[in-house]
């Protein structure tokens, strides 16, 4: 494991939850000792370090899982697949996180052309050391593994229709992480944090249809968007003024915190894809697919197989409900099994399985570049007010 917080020990919950004797964790690094200590600490892992070449140099390590901020990802991805290891890296794979001589904040005062140039080599960096040195490239992006989106494959395929649009959205109240303030360190705000989820599941879909009907990937060609810091406009800080409670968490200083974007592909058909790090109500995501002959909608979080009431949050404080919810009080809708619901134990057993079978799994490295060259293009876009190409 690379990286000792929050995703890391997401990921170690649920290579825990494979069969015994498929994987073992043999070591944890984080330029933070502690966090390095405390994670070897509480799974029992046995060696941990802030030093990455004492685990690219072990023979007995097959695969690093890269769950740091992205700014180190594809540095840490290139050397990983030099030194032979297969690579786990969580979304996004990269983007731009500024050049000596860039004035700060970088998200303020650098061009999104020359973003988009930084970005697009970066990934093409790793894509590149991933397959010259043969080894696989697993890209975390648990929205492909999701329950409800694999129903709607398996019903877009039981059709004879086509996709027309696919509208994907994700919204919460905002990232408690101090990483996702600033440009730096992020590469970018809410389009890139959560939106490589939403933009991933329609590239995926689209593929997907195309490989089923054409026998080949339909592609995006272009891409129209628009961002802001909403939490920062005049209506927020007129609410503030009011002495409205402030449940919202999101207080971004260089980057968006709400997008939205239209691609469009090769074949004439539309994804829309709505973001915000400023909307209340716990975690929404959701994939709505129009075609010629129905309607399929694909729900991630919310689902009433378990639903709760209380007056005071306080009676249910102590079970976990679901990410991003605000208050108990009221009625809820419980997640029975948000790991699972999601995609992220599936994705993390395609991984496993993918590098013992030695075959690709279901979202890899080409999914990972589409990504970014699709967001980095929607902020070029953004910035310049028109639509843009894609390479």
């Amino acid at each position: 494991m690379v990286g000792a917080r929050y995703g890391a020990r997401m990921h170690q919950i649920n290579f825990s939850k494979l069969p015994p004797g498929q994987v073992e964790i043999r070591g944890v690094c984080s330029l933070n000792r502690d966090s390095a200590e405390a994670f070897d600490r509480d799974f029992n892992v046995g060696f941990h370090t802030d030093n990455l070449d004492e685990l690219l140099s072990r023979k007995d390590i097959d695969v690093i899982d890269v769950c740091t901020p992205p700014a180190s990802h594809h540095e840490i991805a290139i050397r990983a697949a030099e030194a032979g290891k297969h690579v786990i890296m969580e979304k996004p794979l990269t983007g731009y996180f500024g050049e000596p001589g860039d004035p700060e904040p970088i998200g303020f005062k650098v061009p999104r052309a020359k973003m988009l140039e930084g970005a697009r080599k970066n990934a093409e960096a790793v894509r590149d050391a991933v397959r010259s040195n043969g080894v696989k490239f697993c890209y975390a992006e648990n929205w492909v593994y999701s329950p409800p989106i694999i129903k709607m494959r398996n019903l877009m395929a039981a059709s004879k229709g086509s996709v027309l649009e696919l509208r994907a959205e994700e919204n919460h109240s905002g990232s408690n992480s101090l990483y996702s303030k600033e440009w730096k360190n992020m590469g970018g705000g809410a389009l890139l944090r959560m939106g490589a989820h939403s933009v991933g599941a329609c590239l995926h879909l689209k593929q997907w249809e195309g490989m089923q009907r054409l026998g080949k990937p339909i592609r995006p060609v272009s891409v129209i968007a628009d961002t802001a810091d909403l939490i920062h406009t005049e209506a927020s800080e007129r609410a503030k003024a009011a002495g409205a409670h402030k449940w919202i968490s999101s207080d971004p200083t260089d980057v968006e915190d709400w997008a939205n974007l239209i691609i469009r592909f090769e074949d004439g058909s539309r994804a829309t894809v709505m973001i915000s790090d400023v909307g209340l109500g716990g975690l929404n995501t959701r994939v709505t697919a129009f075609m010629t002959d129905g309607v399929i909608k694909a729900n991630m979080t919310s689902n009433d197989a378990i639903e709760t009431y209380a007056v005071d949050p306080s009676v249910f404080e102590k079970e976990y409900f679901m990410e991003k919810l605000e208050t108990k009080a009221g009625w809820n809708r419980p997640s029975c099994d948000e790991d699972w619901f999601r995609g992220f134990s599936q994705e993390i057993s395609d991984f496993v399985q993918a590098i013992r079978e030695d075959r690709e799994p279901y979202s890899g490295i080409d999914l990972a570049v589409d990504c970014v060259n699709v967001i980095y293009s929607a902020y070029v876009s953004s910035e310049e007010g028109r639509v843009v190409s894609l390479d």
